[in-house]
């Protein structure tokens, strides 16, 4: 009898397992059966085997996030959260916790320690904010989920390509990179002082489209202000990598994760004579940390910075003990003459860990939700970051989305947005592939020229306070030979920081 009733057992059980695997059979709902009801995924996209994942809105599945935010992008992320639990959240069973871990770096060594279940380290999250080489190293120890399995071609389709391209850091080219909000830069001009100058000089801000034009004007500028600097930018790297990019070259050419260092020497000249020379002569400047730093005590007139950093835009100009107001211009940032329109693209965007298939797939919900339009627009143009979905990336739209919901921002940063989204229509947003010595590769980038020519400007104004010419000292470092030396120290650092 024993013996039967197995036996009946197991035609019961293969039966019911035949009968599930036919098409059109209904998975199987892990929620309650009575009560309140289990929310499913949708089919194709909506697990790792492209199945359905069924959440319980009685039993919620907690998502962790791990961020570096602060200020106000830290206020309209927690503001979506709250909106997010009490709303969808609520429905689809899922909670999300956020942490902030202090900036970028402090955020990077948690997740690595974390990773490493280093003593007193904290468990990893479900999500954490990520740029791409960073990213990468938890890619190479296994604990990215693939995002391909939980977001369609179709549902791909609704972001801009190039943010979810910038994505795709897995070994074998899959999505572990979610967008969020993105980032360009853009041109910045204390106007109050720019327009005396301007119209004594016969100039305008179609002088400043180019690089080349930038350096004229900055001569200019410095005859009539009595030796004064009209310029300077943030982040170097980025005028390496778009500059190279609008000629027709990627400095790091990645593949599987390994890069070939590929440095074009004319595009090097071009940014040793417009940026290291002028600067060299005084009419380029870096002084403070950021050169919002150096535009609000009145060391130069305008940068080139990220379009996030807008709102550090001074509104007042501190030179000589005397302090006042100053309205803003913003344009496009500029390009070097005879090269392509190329737009820098920057910004973390959000990875999710291995967990089990519903905390994956909880997550994704979040982020999902989070990049619908009437949530990221808030969320990014509230602090100069560009949404992420091709229908948020129109200026009209946006605008109208912030004043329907009674934000005010400041009025700089809706400039500031308005060329950005303008100048997309132009350009190629581009940003070279995660690779594993991409952070030490960017710091060479970063710093080697800049530093050359901090040293080089105190040589210079040594010679001039000797009693030298000034156009005479700056020819003394402006040679073939000191170009080519730092040529080949350039090449060979990045090289080696690359591999």
């Amino acid at each position: 009898m024993k013996k039967l009733a197995r036996l009946v057992g197991s035609i019961l059980v293969a039966a019911l397992l035949l009968v599930a695997c036919q098409p059109g059979s209904s998975p199987v709902s892990s929620g309650p059966t009575g009560g309140a009801p289990a929310v499913s995924g949708p089919a194709g996209g909506g697990g790792p085997s492209g199945g359905s994942i069924s959440l319980d809105p009685r039993n919620p599945v907690t998502v962790v996030v791990w961020h570096y935010y602060n200020g106000p992008i830290l206020n309209a992320f927690q503001a979506s959260i709250r909106e997010f639990n009490e709303t969808a959240g609520r429905e689809k069973g899922i909670i999300v916790e956020s942490h902030g871990l202090g900036n970028v770096s402090e955020l990077e060594r948690a997740v690595i320690a974390s990773a490493n279940r280093e003593i007193g380290s904290m468990d990893m999250p479900n999500i954490f904010a990520s740029f791409p080489d960073t990213a990468y190293q938890a890619e190479k120890m296994g604990l990215l989920a693939n995002l391909d399995d939980y977001f369609t071609p179709q549902e791909q389709a609704l972001y801009l390509e190039s943010f979810i391209e910038e994505g795709r850091i897995g070994l074998g080219g899959e999505l572990r990179i979610f967008p969020i909000a993105k980032a360009t830069e853009a041109l910045m001009v204390n106007e109050t002082d720019w327009l005396p100058f301007a119209a004594a000089n016969g100039v305008s801000y179609s002088d400043l489209e180019t690089m080349e034009g930038i350096v004229r004007v900055a001569e200019l500028y410095y005859a009539w202000s009595d030796g004064k600097s009209l310029y300077g930018r943030d982040a170097m790297a980025n005028l390496f990598i778009a500059a190279s990019k609008a000629f027709g070259t990627e400095i790091f050419q990645v593949n599987s994760g390994v890069a070939t260092v590929n440095l074009n020497r004319d595009v090097l000249r071009l940014i040793w004579d417009n940026y290291y020379v002028p600067y060299i002569g005084g009419s380029f400047s870096a002084y403070g940390r950021f050169r919002s730093d150096d535009a609000k005590v009145g060391e130069i007139l305008m940068y080139v910075g990220s379009t996030s950093s807008a709102s550090f835009f001074p509104n007042e100009v501190t030179v000589g003990g005397t302090e006042y107001p100053v309205s803003a211009v913003v344009l496009p940032a500029p390009q070097f003459e005879g090269g392509q329109n190329v737009m820098v693209q920057q910004g973390a965007g959000m990875v999710v860990t291995k967990s089990s298939p519903a905390e994956e797939y909880a997550s994704v919900e979040f982020l999902k939700w989070f990049t619908e339009p009437s949530q990221n627009i808030e969320f990014a143009a509230s602090t100069g970051y560009l949404p992420v979905r091709l229908e948020a990336l129109d200026y009209d739209l946006l605008r109208a989305h912030l004043d329907d919901r009674g934000i005010e921002i400041a009025q700089i940063v809706y400039d500031t947005l308005r060329v950005a989204l303008e100048k997309m229509g132009s350009s190629e947003m581009y940003t070279n592939k995660a690779f594993e010595g991409g952070t030490a590769a960017r710091r060479v980038l970063e710093n080697h020229l800049q530093a050359k020519a901090e040293a080089d400007r105190e040589s210079v104004v040594e010679l001039i306070g000797g009693g030298m010419a000034r156009d005479m000292a700056v020819a003394r470092f402006n040679t073939n030979d000191n170009f080519n030396q730092w040529v080949d120290a350039f090449t060979e650092e990045l090289i080696e920081a690359a591999n």
